[in-house]
Formats: structure tokens, sequence, C-alpha cells
């Protein structure tokens, strides 16, 4: 079951208990979350949505968590951190919720923790891969099944090091200013430190940034053969935008965040292709569990065609509820505690591959790696891990300059 707003539409997604107590055992299990339907961010926030309710769908499909059917209640943050927990603190009122779940990006989804914690409720956050949070807020209730900055410069590397003839070894960093911007940078610094690679050339920008001319002049002076950044959607398109204007085409382009969303490549078109994130939490060419079935309820919906290509949040949203559904039916109960252990304490295989959590509440060191995606022909596709999925294709390396393709 789905609630938006007031009313129940059934067969679409859900998942929840109660706050602080145990429940009857009878009726739906409950959880809350908002999500940015309208506003900047609803483009995104619509397909992490989508990915929730597909999820819930197939969990009650498949008898639900213990018998019960898991009943997702969404109100609309409009993208607004302030927005989101008054609209959380709404839906914990007026409904025995067991668990909340996150927004879309990291401001939204620490703004929901924040509630949650003060409300000791178990809170499951996907798309926020910042660390800091975890490392410093010690979190007690809130726990990411998602890759994490760490997760994302080991995958760089990895992706990197199948790259023939010659990988990209002279990078340069484009750093966002801003807290996961630069948390990035840092991995990405500390991963490629004493190897073959060498970053030619770091400096940090703004988001909102219109003008790129000067990081384009000064990286292509470095004879930079991959750039490296984590850039908001609208900056990297304005970014991409301006390297082909002015005849910079390096050999690879990783555009962590700003290459996820459909927008890209409705944006850009053909100049868009072949850019690539090795921050991609879940592609559909994966060999993962939960992946099939995610497809197939996918292309069952109305509207959808049967080689339609899912972006990557779709995935990262249905494992977040394959957690959800997997902590519950560990922890036999809506009782806060109770769900809490579970998530502390017990493995979880999904769509996003098998882990457990750490003491923050992060997927542990090591345990979860990112898919790493490039948009080939308009559509997001897996190029590393390699697999045999049509949702698979090999790294166009390097990349054709912006004028051929």
């Amino acid at each position: 079951m789905l609630q938006t707003g007031g009313a129940t539409v059934a067969g679409a997604a859900g998942l929840a208990g109660c706050t602080t107590t145990t429940s009857s055992g009878e009726g739906p299990i409950k959880i809350g979350a908002t999500m940015p339907k309208t506003g900047p961010l609803s483009a995104t926030g619509k397909s992490v949505l989508q990915g929730y309710e597909l999820g819930v769908e197939h969990v009650n499909n498949n008898g639900g968590v213990n018998g019960r059917e898991l009943e997702l209640i969404v109100k609309d943050d409009e993208g607004e951190a302030k927005t989101a927990r008054t609209k959380l603190r709404k839906i914990v009122s007026n409904n025995d919720v067991a668990m909340l779940w996150g927004s879309f990006s990291s401001l939204l989804v620490t703004a929901g923790s924040a509630f949650a914690e003060q409300q000791e409720l178990p809170f499951l956050g996907s798309t926020f891969a910042y660390m800091e949070p975890h490392e410093e807020k010690d979190y007690e209730w809130t726990f990411a099944p998602f890759m994490k900055s760490r997760d994302i410069a080991r995958a760089t590397k990895e992706w990197f090091d199948t790259l023939q003839p010659e990988p990209p070894r002279r990078l340069a960093i484009w750093e966002l200013n801003s807290g996961w911007g630069n948390e990035m940078a840092e991995y990405w610094m500390d991963t490629f430190e004493g190897t073959d690679y060498e970053v030619v050339f770091r400096k940090k920008y703004s988001v909102g940034t219109s003008d790129f001319a000067s990081l384009i002049s000064q990286t292509k002076s470095k004879n930079a053969d991959a750039v490296l950044s984590n850039p908001v959607p609208p900056d990297g398109i304005t970014a991409v935008r301006q390297m082909k204007t002015q005849g910079f085409n390096p050999k690879l382009i990783n555009f962590v965040r700003a290459s996820d969303p459909r927008s890209w490549s409705s944006a850009l078109g053909d100049t868009g292709n072949y850019v690539g994130s090795s921050g991609v939490g879940w592609l559909g060419g994966l060999d993962t569990t939960g992946t099939d079935d995610l497809l197939d309820l996918y292309h069952g919906q109305d509207g959808v065609s049967k080689d339609a290509v899912p972006i990557d949040v779709v995935g990262d949203a249905f494992g977040l509820v394959q957690v959800a559904a997997q902590a519950l039916e560990t922890a036999g109960s809506t009782e806060n505690t109770e769900i809490q252990n579970a998530l502390r304490n017990e493995r979880f295989d999904t769509v996003l591959g098998d882990f457990g959590f750490d003491d923050t509440g992060m997927p542990a060191q090591g345990e979860i790696t990112p898919a790493c995606g490039q948009w080939y022909e308009g559509d997001p596709m897996l190029v590393h891990p390699e697999t045999d999925s049509e949702y698979s294709v090999d790294t166009v390396y390097p990349m054709p300059p912006f004028d051929d393709r």
C-alpha cells in the first residue's frame, strides 16, 4: 500500500510499524517518508519513490513481512529540509509508524535522520554517500544502505585499472566546495596516492557555477586524462557543454551524482554520452539478489516499454526496501529497539550486494562496491564490473571527441 497525503492506493508500496511500543501484530506495518514530489529535485525524487513503491509491491506480492503488508505514507517535502522535518512530524503524529525512510539528496536525508534520532525511530537513508555525518553525529537509529565516499573512491581506481590500452594516469579533481565535495576529493587523493596515477590538478568550485572556463583551461594545460568530480546535475551539464565549446576532450569524465538522473540525457543528448560515474549504487546489469525481480516489476508498469532502462536511484531505493523488510522479519516485531538490533547485527542480501552495517550505520568497509556506469546511446549502462547482461556494455574509452558523437 502507498499513502500519498490522504488516499490509500493499493499495490504501490509501503513498510513500517510502530514507534516505541510493540504493535498488536495485526494490520499493515507503516513506514513514513518524505520525497521532493515538487521543486528542483522532483525529477529524481520521483524515481527514488518509484523504487520504494516497486520494493514494497514486491514484498507485499510475496506475503509481506511475517504475514503483514507494508504501507508507505509519503508526503511532499518540496526539496526543503525544514519542510521535510515538518512533514515527518505530521506523519509520526498521525500514524503508528515503525520506521522512517529518507528523501533524496544528502541535505534532505540528514534532515530526516536528525528527526528520527530525536524520535528514536529506525531510519534508513539511500542516495546518501556523505560519511562525515555518520562519523560525527553518533547515530543510534540511522542506517544508510548505500555506497559511501570511500567505496566510490575504491571503485574509481578498480574501474580505471581495467581500461585499455592505458588507463587515464593524469587525473584532475574538480572539488565541489561542500562537505561531501571536500570529502570525496580527499578520498580520491588518498586512493590514488602512491600508485601509478597522478593527480595533476585539483581546484575548488561552488554550487551554481556558470562559468567553468578557468577550470577547463587549467585542466587542459596540465594535460589531464580524466576529470573527477561530484557536481550537482545542473552544474555537471553546464560543465560538459562548456568542455565541448572549448574543445576539451579528456579521455574520461567521471561525474558522480551529476550524471545520475534522466535529465542528463534529455539536456545533453549525444553530448552527454560516454560520461561515466564510479558512484552508481545499482544498475540493471548487476548480478545481484532481486535485480531480475526489480526489472520485471519496472517493465510491468503502465506506460513503460520492455526495453526501457531504469536509472540507478530506482534500484538504490529498491535495495533499501529489501533491507527494511529483512530487518523487520528478523526483528519479528515493530518495536523500535528490536528493529534497531536487527539492523545493527544482521547481514542483508540485496540488489546492492551482501553487507552488514558498521557501528556508525554505514555499510561495513569493503563490503559494498558501487557499480560504475556510462551513458551509452542515451541510456545508463553498467560498465564495471563486467557482466553478460543486456544492460552492460564495455567502457567506451577513450571517449570520442564531443564533435564526433
